[in-house]
């Protein structure tokens, strides 16, 4: 238990760490800047196409799916607000979250593990250098890009195939489409749905990274470390999940 509630701390701890840099304006030289931002390009350039083709997949079966059902029940007028609430409000951002942890950020975990074992850290810590604003601060930050862009895109994505496969390719329906739209996104619900994806982004890209970077006392050289972490970043996207459920439903 002890050994758990220290490896708890520092994770938390290295996570603060890597926010206050975030803020700090000395951490975007120009060449911080740079690493940034080919960090940013390469790994959501990378998951982009292949998340966008699955989120539009799975958009068209689940809607077909609800819609099917609603007119089978006489609630046609429901179909899509059911819809919007289930795909666009829960399932896209957990899910580009989940993607990015697995595609991205658990490998940025690992590249920042080598560093860490290989003594890079070290060196550049010799060197006056901060290897959390040079090597973590750009992972970081690409993660939350990447999961944000993907739910974003996502959504617009989902959204857009859900008024074609309803009212097919003409705009007659649009007007109604928007006011069902804002009915659903009320100023709670967006407000939610905002900060939930935030927090979904922010736990994927920081949990892994301050992983690599503790020693949690010898637990990260153990056998299944690396499946404790994810297991724990899972109960974390759960629990902000429930929470967001509450908010949304009670």
């Amino acid at each position: 238990m002890l050994l758990w509630l220290i490896s708890w701390w520092q994770v938390l701890f290295t996570g603060a760490q890597i926010l206050v840099l975030a803020c700090l304006p000395s951490s975007y030289s120009r060449a911080n800047r740079q690493r940034m931002a080919g960090h940013m390009v390469a790994g959501t350039a990378s998951v982009l196409l292949w998340f966008s083709g699955l989120a539009a997949l799975l958009s068209l079966v689940l809607t077909r799916i609800v819609v099917v059902t609603a007119e089978s029940y006489g609630l046609t007028q429901y179909a899509l607000q059911v819809v919007i609430r289930v795909l666009v409000i829960e399932l896209i951002p957990l899910s580009a979250a989940l993607f990015v942890a697995l595609r991205i950020t658990l490998l940025s975990a690992t590249e920042l593990a080598a560093l860490r074992q290989q003594g890079t850290l070290a060196q550049l810590r010799a060197q006056g250098q901060d290897p959390l604003v040079r090597e973590a601060l750009p992972r970081v930050l690409a993660g939350m890009h990447a999961s944000i862009t993907l739910a974003a895109l996502s959504c617009v994505v989902a959204l857009v195939l859900a008024y074609v496969a309803v009212y097919g390719f003409h705009l007659a329906a649009l007007p109604a489409y928007t006011r069902l739209f804002g009915q659903v996104f009320d100023p709670s619900v967006t407000l939610i749905f905002v900060f939930k994806t935030l927090l979904f982004s922010l736990t994927v890209a920081l949990m892994p990274v301050a992983s690599a970077l503790v020693d949690r006392m010898g637990m990260a050289r153990r056998p299944g470390g690396d499946m404790n972490m994810l297991a724990r970043m899972f109960v974390v996207l759960l629990l902000i999940e429930v929470l967001c459920l509450v908010g949304n439903y009670y």
